[in-house]
């Protein structure tokens, strides 16, 4: 990325994408490194701001995740947030001590609305906090320029020095202005002039991509999903008939789906793609049999994935490339960004198998998140509805099959994710909810059908809103809406006789059941 840059010091805190996610929407170009990073190469990114994340540890604690005082001293401003201000204060000779009451949630804070960081905040606004540990004393050069009732230092400043310490999450919706904050660190503080943009980054990924496959060939992995597609019109653009796309149908996809990616990518659709389906299910279901982990199936995923490509790839001939639609939060959810722990092996990411044969694997949206990659489409040119359409993992339904996934597991999940989804739209509700889904759990249990004992699956309805994917609360279905949907699915789908929905939001929970 050859533009002005913002980096994430990540010191485990569970918002550092949503840190990001944040800057970005400043158009500021942004990524997230380990508190491991060293300071020479954070020099070589000759950054334009540093914000240092939150993190579950006291900073005073031995072992506990620091930075080094040179930090401080490279002469670019820095932000530090939650865990971030206190290692700040702490490295720079102030004090942090458990504070003696905890501050969790919303908060009301009183802030110096003459700081650069407060500059269009109200004076009393609505934070979220979320700290056991307080900043007792200031470091020297500090001065003080927020506070609520039971944290004396909510913030504090040393503005010559372009050093920011905040004690709450500017990053989370629940605090009112945190965008407004984050703005005026990036644009104002730093001097950002607000160059991420996405025609730019679509152009010049085009023009990147040309410059790299030469005369090459490629080919890419196309699961009809938001993030292939993309991908793949992206490089149908820049390489033209040096691209094949293949259709892996692995069994594992919503009802009817094989035919619809087809009807839009296939000879007959409107893109001029090499389009080739691979019609591999039962391959699919004999390497799934017996395994009911869900990072073990993510993994036999993947790798069959990658073991069918190369099939394909030498039919056509010898192939250079190898371009997937991976995209930023696959990256750091699977432990390669940040600090964060592996939260899941995403197919294209942690799931690749050590032996691909290809020379290189091209990945143009992986510095993506997943609102830009929509936006990315706009600009493509690629039609509303394809671009919009439901988020659907790489793994398919294999991870939304709790315990083993067999080909009578799949037809269920289908048939019961096909009618939520149906009622979804019947009610009006598809660009009002992020996203919905149903799963099928491995609980069986004892019901009454027709005066006939039964013995079936419950099925698990999933509707979250989210902006970011990110974080997602649970949507507000109306009862009747569920109602139907519940009834339809026992009436409608052999094997099932209980109906869950799932209020849980993300965190504790995932957006997806595995």
């Amino acid at each position: 990325m050859n533009q002005e840059k913002v980096i994430v010091i990540d010191f485990g805190g569970q918002y550092n994408q949503l840190v990001a996610r944040r800057v970005r929407e400043c158009n500021v170009y942004c990524e997230i490194y380990s508190y491991k990073t060293d300071i020479a190469q954070i020099k070589a990114m000759n950054p334009k701001g540093i914000i240092l994340t939150g993190g579950p540890n006291s900073c005073y604690e031995e072992g506990a995740p620091g930075c080094t005082r040179e930090l401080f001293e490279l002469g670019v401003p820095v932000l530090g947030l939650c865990y971030g201000a206190q290692l700040m204060m702490h490295v720079l000779g102030g004090k942090v001590e458990k504070a003696p009451v905890r501050e969790y949630g919303k908060t009301q804070v009183h802030v110096n609305t003459q700081s650069p960081l407060f500059a269009d905040v109200a004076p009393t606004t609505i934070c979220w906090m979320s700290h056991f540990d307080y900043i007792s004393q200031i470091a020297p050069g500090f001065e003080v320029i927020a506070h609520t009732a039971d944290c004396p230092v909510a913030a504090a400043q040393n503005a010559s020095a372009a050093l920011y310490a905040i004690q709450f999450h500017p990053e989370v919706l629940h605090t009112q202005e945190g965008t407004k904050m984050l703005f005026n660190f990036v644009r104002n503080v730093c001097g950002c002039a607000g160059t991420w943009k996405m025609d730019a980054f679509v152009e010049n990924s085009i023009k990147a991509i040309r410059e790299k496959v030469g005369k090459g060939k490629v080919l890419c992995a196309l699961s009809g999903g938001v993030d292939s597609s993309v991908a793949a019109v992206m490089l149908a653009k820049a390489i033209g008939d040096q691209l094949t796309c293949v259709f892996v149908d692995h069994g594992l996809l919503r009802k009817n789906e094989g035919d619809e990616v087809e009807a839009v990518f296939g000879p007959n659709g409107p893109y001029n793609l090499n389009f080739i389906r691979v019609n591999a299910q039962d391959r699919f279901y004999v390497k799934l049999a017996g395994y009911d982990e869900p990072e073990q199936k993510r993994k036999i995923i993947g790798e069959e994935f990658i073991r069918v490509f190369e099939e394909e790839a030498k039919k056509i001939g010898a192939v250079d490339f190898l371009v997937q639609g991976t995209i930023y939060p696959d990256v750091v959810e699977s432990g390669l960004g940040g600090e964060s722990a592996v939260i899941k092996s995403h197919h294209n990411v942690g799931g690749l198998p050590d032996c691909v044969d290809f020379k290189e694997i091209i990945e143009p949206l992986r510095d993506l998140f997943k609102d830009e990659v929509r936006k990315a489409g706009l600009e493509l040119g690629l039609p509303e509805h394809l671009v919009y359409r439901q988020p659907f993992p790489g793994p398919g339904l294999g991870i939304r099959i709790i315990g083993e996934v067999t080909a009578e597991k799949v037809k269920i999940v289908q048939d019961a994710d096909y009618i939520y989804r149906e009622e979804i739209a019947k009610a009006g509700l598809e660009r009002t909810v992020g996203q919905y889904f149903a799963a099928l759990t491995n609980m069986r249990s004892v019901g009454v059908m027709g005066d006939e004992r039964t013995y079936d699956y419950a099925v698990a309805l999933r509707a979250v809103n989210t902006i970011d994917f990110m974080t997602a609360e649970c949507a507000d279905v109306p009862f009747e809406v569920l109602q139907k949907v519940m009834s339809r699915i026992i009436n409608e789908v052999r094997g099932v006789n209980r109906v869950f929905y799932d209020l849980t939001s993300k965190p504790p929970g995932t957006i997806e059941f595995e």
